[in-house]
């Protein structure tokens, strides 16, 4: 078989039964909140396999039948804590086809349901789905793990005033059924099968891109992604062909709780991008750089996350430098260091290595800036010893050759030691690969971004902290042509401890509380929040509740509990604020808040 043999997130026994198609036909109904489906795939087993086991979440499952349209007798076994389900199904000796007649929990942790006052035009209901890391089977009984790929099409109902999209081949408008049809070609893990549902409008930005959005966002999220056919002409520049056809992005509505997700053509955005400067983009690099760096090279198991992440932030902040210069780079570089110290002091030791041991926890454990930002430092690293001629040349033969494939840490470094280092024959310190891979926290030889601009806002923050008042600065640095990632420095390295009269001083000049750029205001709202000032504590539970994303709203309520009294009013603002949440923020956040 060419899975993986053991993912220890999927029940599916995956050297004996894989799935290798599927065949979706599914009905969406916004009253009842469930999705009605049949689900067939065409499998690949050994010859003496005789079962096939799929994960589910919550599933109604009705009936399982084969290609005949015979019964196929199964059971779902005992629930297990964050994995759900086993679903057994019996086999014969000659079954190709099974197919699966299911209807969703209204609870599916995958699916968001927004009633029309949750979206930005508050005209219609919109759904839309988070797969990653194992909750598409709580919206389709499949075989969960990044260890397995299938392609796939399907055929989805929706209400007539609305459109449905996949992670596939999309329509560009609504038609008069209310049915759509779809088709994904290339092979993809589950975690990429994606879905939305909404009054939602397209708009080309080139041949092979473009942006779906409501109507009233359409215009800002354009001028937002007008560099997007640029940004995937230089990613194919650097690493090969971009693979995937189409390449479009999708705007949700606020709730959503990532930056974004990869999905395979159609990448699902949040709005907090949405600056009207450009200045956030690089999460758009970031989406596209997936298309080679887990759609097209996964993650075997959710224990090597980083091969996903660290070489995507890698590519990003190698597309950011080819658009917009090394500084601009090295600026994004030096925030990811920041927050990587921040995280090491955090987090256990065993969860500070790139090679996680997840079993028993669930992988969103594993999420955090060490598969991010530790990643991107050990290829930064690998690139400053080879060479960037070698390394770009070695990243483009790994792409090319291990496409459509998983592949785990230790194949890894069986390609890297074979393609990199007895190649070139350049001696790397002894235990290097050790050090980066196995052990905890981060090697002490670790590249230091230093780039010139936040030299001169950390001298910013010093002239203002001895005599200098804010309007001085102001025309001192001339701060008015700072980007965001100065202002994220600035705000971020300000002193714990602030006064009133300071902090009211720096938001009258920079206008920091009332800012529309989520990214300065989140690190402004933790200081106002460590301080107490007042003045933005309404626009901090303004943002809370309509704002989903989860790198916002875990260092907002972290710091809000750390007093008794900051507690009481986050959960406070809590219970206004939690149907507003995807599941994937609002598990965190009730653990945080317990």
């Amino acid at each position: 078989m060419d899975a993986i043999n053991n993912d220890s997130h999927s029940f599916a026994r995956l050297g004996q039964s894989i799935i290798t198609h599927l065949n979706w036909d599914a009905r969406i109904d916004f009253n009842k909140k469930k999705i009605f489906a049949t689900a067939t795939y065409q499998i690949k087993k050994l010859p003496n396999a005789k079962i096939i086991v799929l994960d589910t979440k919550n599933l109604n499952i009705r009936s399982v039948v084969n290609g005949n349209n015979e019964t196929l007798p199964f059971e779902l076994l005992e629930p297990q804590h964050f994995l759900g389900q086993a679903l057994k199904i019996q086999l014969s000796s000659n079954t190709k086809l099974i197919s699966i007649t299911y209807e969703t929990n209204k609870s599916a942790e995958a699916l968001q349901w927004l009633s029309p006052q949750q979206t930005a035009d508050k005209t219609f209901p919109f759904l839309f789905t988070q797969s990653q890391a194992i909750l598409a089977r709580s919206w389709i009984p499949i075989q969960d793990s990044p260890g397995i790929r299938f392609t796939y099409d399907a055929k989805v109902e929706v209400p007539k005033n609305l459109i449905a999209l996949m992670s596939a081949n999309n329509p560009t408008k609504k038609n008069d059924s209310g049915i759509y049809n779809f088709k994904m070609e290339q092979p993809i893990p589950a975690y990429l099968l994606a879905l939305s549902a909404g009054d939602l409008v397209y708009k080309p930005i080139s041949d092979r891109s473009g942006v779906y959005a409501e109507p009233s966002v359409l215009d800002d999220a354009l001028y937002e992604f007008e560099d997007l056919e640029k940004m995937i002409s230089t990613a194919e520049s650097l690493y090969g062909e971009y693979k995937w056809g189409k390449y479009d992005l999708l705007v949700l509505p606020p709730s959503f709780p990532f930056g974004g997700m990869e999905n395979p053509k159609l990448t699902f955005a949040t709005p907090t991008i949405l600056a009207g400067d450009k200045s956030l983009t690089s999460l758009v690099a970031h989406e596209l750089a997936h298309s080679w760096s887990g759609n097209l090279v996964t993650n075997a198991t959710w224990d090597d996350f980083w091969l996903n992440e660290g070489f995507t932030v890698y590519f990003e902040y190698r597309i950011m430098e080819a658009l917009y210069g090394r500084e601009y780079s090295e600026m994004l570089a030096s925030l990811s260091m920041n927050g990587l110290k921040e995280e090491l002091e955090s987090l256990p030791a065993e969860d500070t290595r790139l090679k996680l041991n997840l079993k028993g926890r669930n992988p969103d454990d594993g999420m955090t800036s060490i598969a991010y930002d530790k990643g991107y430092f050990f290829l930064r690293s690998l690139e400053e010893k080879f060479g960037r001629e070698k390394f770009d040349l070695f990243l483009k033969t790994y792409f090319s050759q291990n496409a459509y494939q998983s592949i785990t840490t230790e194949k890894f470094i069986e390609i890297l030691n074979k393609q990199l280092i007895e190649e070139y024959q350049i001696d790397l310190p002894k235990d290097f690969l050790n050090e980066w891979i196995y052990t905890h926290g981060l090697p002490n030889d670790s590249p230091t971004p230093s780039p010139e601009k936040f030299k001169t806002v950390d001298k910013a923050i010093l002239q203002l902290l001895k005599n200098m008042t804010a309007s001085q600065m102001k025309d001192e640095f001339k701060t008015d042509q700072w980007s965001t990632h100065e202002w994220i420095q600035f705000v971020s390295e300000l002193p714990n401890q602030l006064d009133s009269v300071q902090l009211r001083s720096l938001d009258e000049v920079f206008g920091f509380t009332k800012s529309q750029n989520s990214e300065i205001f989140s690190v402004w709202a933790k200081v106002s929040i460590q301080n107490n000032y007042q003045p933005c504590y309404p626009y901090i539970e303004s943002f809370l509740i309509k704002t989903g994303r989860r790198k916002f709203l875990m260092p907002l309520y972290t710091a809000l509990i750390q007093t008794e009294e900051g507690k009481k009013w986050a959960k406070e603002v809590y219970k206004k604020a939690r149907p507003n949440y995807h599941y994937v923020a609002s598990s965190s956040i009730d653990e945080l808040l317990e």
